[in-house]
């Protein structure tokens, strides 16, 4: 993105002038104009996670704007997770190596103690390999029918307990070389190695959640019954400007666990 790339003629204020907004409708507050801009830069890669982004003061220079609309953007991005503030250090690009962030889009908790974690539970891989996109697979990661994904099956387990067992697509071309002993080994969320390894951030997730009952297959990796019922949970992972990345099918054992939402 240019440096001094200025905001579209069509903004109440005349003296602004920015041609890179080709895809914000005219009638956009400014700082949602600026919000997209900076959006633009942390796809493009401008700003890795974890890095420091410019201080106000010098994106109002480099969009020509005031600094109240530049931190009115950030503030958004701040409450979207996208961006995360520090005092008297600046704002960061949101990384899923942050603590407060970093399983956020993993809600299983223990019906007693404290709330579990990906980067805790141990990982058994199924299986990882490349197949070809089912129709309803390509459809939700918006890619044609046989196009390549990756598909990975995997059992997480806390404390030697077989919890959830998980089905993931993603993209071939996005994750190329993705393999079973990083799936299985990486120290951290999986998320956190999409973004150090393959430069994809996930930023927002929808989910289907309900109750069924697991094949014969399904149980036995669970250990458990046909006759017990476990939570499904469908998944699609967004990176930015809602960009499906991620197609993740889990069934999630609940005898000794609850899946917790909170609303606002």
């Amino acid at each position: 993105m240019p440096p001094n790339t200025a905001l579209s003629p069509d903004t109440p204020t005349p003296a602004r002038n920015d041609s890179a907004v080709v895809q914000t409708p005219a009638f956009s507050p400014l700082y949602q104009q600026i919000k997209g801009l900076i959006l633009q830069s942390l796809q493009a890669g401008e700003w890795k996670p974890g890095e420091l982004i410019p201080s106000e003061i010098e994106l109002a220079g480099r969009f020509k704007v005031s600094q109240g609309t530049v931190r009115k953007a950030i503030d958004e991005l701040a409450a979207e997770n996208l961006v995360t503030r520090r005092q008297g250090k600046g704002t960061f690009v949101a990384t899923h190596n942050e603590e407060q962030v970093q399983y956020r889009f993993l809600q299983l908790h223990p019906d007693i103690g404290q709330q579990q974690d990906e980067g805790r539970a141990q990982r058994s891989i199924i299986e990882c390999k490349r197949i070809r996109a089912s129709a309803d697979i390509a459809r939700t990661l918006q890619l044609r029918t046989g196009d390549s994904v990756i598909h990975v099956r995997r059992i997480l387990s806390f404390n030697n307990t077989p919890t959830i067992l998980e089905d993931i697509w993603l993209p071939s071309p996005v994750f190329k070389g993705l393999n079973a002993e990083q799936m299985a080994h990486y120290p951290g969320p999986t998320y956190a190695m999409f973004e150090m390894e393959y430069g994809v951030r996930m930023v927002r997730a929808e989910e289907k959640i309900r109750a069924v009952l697991p094949d014969a297959q399904q149980a036995q990796w669970l250990n458990t019954t046909t006759a017990t019922p476990v939570l499904s949970v469908e998944r699609v992972t967004f990176t930015y400007n809602d960009k499906p990345m991620e197609l993740r099918r889990g069934l999630y054992l609940t005898d000794s666990h609850h899946y917790r939402n909170a609303l606002s």
